[in-house]
């Protein structure tokens, strides 16, 4: 009987079978770690009912044990080598229940999915997360750079807090699983790692689709001078909320504060200061002239 390899054993070998270097500019960091990627299966809470996304599947260190647990796996995978070498392995495993993909995952359009388990390529963190919150899901048990996960979860007023942060208050909960190595990766990362889970929620039914669009755009000029006033900060990226003229601008601020003290005081406030409430108080009073 053949001895069963380790995971890090087997991922190596299949590499190494292969011809693969892999390349960690690309966010190629292969997960090593058997107990952490049982933990992170886990939290999937996988029921036979439920069809995955996974985004990067890479040699499928995931997607075999995903496959086993779900109805069915949708793996996207860019790099047309390591697609074929996964396609081949879950031929060889007998593993049918999985819809391979060779492209882009920002760019193509997924079909229906009811979860995500995904250890991600760090460099698409930021659009393809957002991507996913265009799509009606359960939850989603997501790998990040722990820096980047932090920003997610971003306090008030703290380094983390950031746009990120600020986008996703309204669209998401999110919450820190667990903590993982550069040791548990090849090849290793210069950075911690972390899992969270991802939970979609839906609009405060006060906010209208239109109030968000304005915020998110308020968001983006305030948080590209975080440090600054508010009111500085909107004016320095006007172009993010459709001004080019810098008096205009200003001259609507200034009627829009006469009519609303509120505004005023939040204005002098500096951006990391304000509370994702209190940035959709400004869009919601701004929205009639941005």
């Amino acid at each position: 009987m053949q001895e069963k390899l380790s995971l890090a054993k087997e991922t190596k070998k299949i590499l190494q079978d292969n011809g693969i270097r892999l390349n960690k500019n690309l966010g190629q960091n292969y997960l090593i770690d058997d107990f952490k990627r049982k933990k992170i299966i886990n939290y999937g809470n996988l029921g036979k009912d439920d069809v995955v996304l996974e985004i990067g599947p890479g040699i499928g260190t995931l997607t075999i044990e995903l496959a086993k647990r779900s109805k069915k796996v949708i793996a996207i995978e860019q790099d047309t080598t390591i697609f074929n070498i996964l396609k081949d392995r879950l031929a060889k495993e007998g593993i049918t229940n999985v819809e391979l993909i060779n492209g882009d995952a920002v760019k193509v359009d997924f079909p229906k999915f009811n979860k995500i388990v995904s250890n991600l390529p760090y460099q698409i963190s930021s659009p393809i997360s957002f991507k996913f919150l265009e799509y009606d899901f359960d939850t989603a048990i997501l790998m990040y750079q722990k820096e980047f996960a932090d920003r997610m979860n971003g306090k008030v007023g703290t380094k983390q807090y950031s746009r990120l942060s600020a986008m996703l208050y309204y669209k998401a909960d999110i919450e820190f699983l667990t903590k993982v190595s550069p040791e548990s990766f090849i090849p290793s990362p210069k950075v911690d790692s972390a899992v969270i889970k991802l939970t979609p929620k839906e609009l405060d039914k006060s906010i209208s689709k239109e109030d968000y669009k304005i915020y998110s755009k308020v968001v983006k000029a305030l948080f590209q001078h975080k440090n600054k006033k508010a009111r500085n900060a909107l004016i320095d990226s006007r172009k993010e909320v459709g001004f080019k003229d810098k008096k205009e601008l200003k001259q609507i601020l200034n009627q829009a504060e006469d009519e609303n003290p509120e505004l005023k005081t939040l204005l002098l406030e500096r951006t990391v200061k304000l509370s994702p409430e209190d940035i959709m108080k400004i869009a919601i009073i701004l929205k009639n002239n941005l």
